[in-house]
């Protein structure tokens, strides 16, 4: 196995595209034909992680964040992220990042962390727009069957909690076929009209040329005509942040025992509780202080996130309850998330959950 089957299956996972414009998700080190003897999954990579990564004979690490962040005009080990490239370079350790695409994924970062509070009926708390596709397509009723299938197993059709979501109207296509043509139906020369079915889903676009092949390869037309519409529908499916439910309403202090007992932060920084009650749970891995007016926004009974600032605990003024819990610790989950979507494909390959502690924060 090669480092590109691993990045490429990740990759169909977990696409690229999701990434948000800023991130530098991807393979970052290394050459993607490289035999890989182990596969180590972690959240940062520090010294201690490489070293981890040698003694388990592991030439491939899975990171949440990316060591290289931003582009490098030199590499000479003046600081320690060009000085950890230089060492997975010397020592053939390729370096393969899942960050803001596997935040933004629905059964992502944030999924795992609610599924860990018991937190269920999720929703995406802010999802994006402008990522929506219509396609319109034109096929005779015989083979309806056959291209939806093919389409939907490419990945369109997907609605919410549904698969498979189509809608057809029947109509009459004509066309002449020219010359040189092998028309499924119809002779060369003469103007042909065909009862047939338009068939209409949606699709996101990142999944677009794939969509496209599977058209093309189940259409029994020489010419398949389509349509491809860009739609501002919000897409459910991927965004940032996570809401939820919990199964009943608890008192506030008592909920945030309990995640102080699941994440073990050395603290939890939140605005006064005022002896409320909690449900409606807003979540967001990592630095998520840019999601508090939609937590707001979608009454939210508690935000819970990392990296605030000390004016962000006066934005909620009493609508609801607004919690630190911590950057690592909220993303601590991830390795089990990576490495549980790697064992599903490479289920006899040698793959490590990283024992490395890398959360640069200490608490006295």
């Amino acid at each position: 196995m090669t480092v590109s089957d691993v990045t490429t299956y990740l990759n169909e996972q977990v696409p690229p595209a999701m990434q948000e414009s800023y991130d530098n998700c991807g393979l970052l080190t290394g050459d993607s034909t490289t035999e890989v003897s182990g596969i180590l999954v972690c959240l940062d990579i520090t010294d201690e992680v490489l070293d981890e990564a040698r003694a388990k004979s592991c030439n491939l690490i899975i990171s949440h964040h990316p060591l290289i962040f931003s582009g490098f005009k030199s590499l000479t080990g003046r600081n320690e992220t060009e000085r950890l490239v230089i060492r997975c370079i010397r020592q053939n350790i390729a370096i393969f990042a899942l960050h803001t695409n596997l935040d933004n994924h629905f059964e992502g970062v944030n999924s795992m962390l609610c599924n860990k509070l018991g937190i269920s009926q999720l929703e995406i708390l802010r999802p994006v727009s402008d990522t929506l596709r219509k396609l319109v397509t034109f096929c005779p009723a015989s083979h309806a069957s056959l291209v939806r299938d093919a389409i939907f197993s490419a990945g369109a059709g997907h609605i919410g909690n549904y698969d498979c979501c189509s809608y057809a109207l029947t109509g009459e296509g004509s066309f002449r076929a020219q010359a040189g043509a092998n028309p499924f139906v119809g002779q060369a020369g003469i103007l042909h009209t065909e009862p047939e079915l338009r068939i209409e889903t949606i699709f996101p676009s990142f999944l677009e040329t794939g969509i496209i092949k599977a058209l093309r390869e189940a259409h029994p037309y020489e010419e398949v005509a389509f349509d491809v519409y860009p739609l501002n529908n919000l897409y459910p499916r991927m965004g940032a942040g996570m809401i939820g439910t919990l199964p009943q309403a608890v008192e506030a202090e008592e909920f945030l025992l309990g995640v102080k007992k699941i994440l073990q932060p050395g603290c939890i920084r939140h605005t006064p509780l005022k002896n409320k009650k909690v449900q409606r749970i807003a979540i967001c891995g990592g630095s998520g202080s840019f999601l508090i007016k939609d937590a707001i926004a979608c009454q939210a009974d508690i935000y819970m996130t990392g990296d605030l600032k000390y004016h962000d605990f006066f934005i909620p003024e009493n609508q609801m309850i607004l919690a630190d819990i911590g950057h690592y610790e909220s993303e601590q989950f991830t390795k089990e998330l990576i490495y549980t979507l790697l064992k599903k494909k490479f289920t006899t390959f040698a793959l490590f959950i990283s024992g490395t502690n890398t959360n640069p924060v200490n608490y006295l």
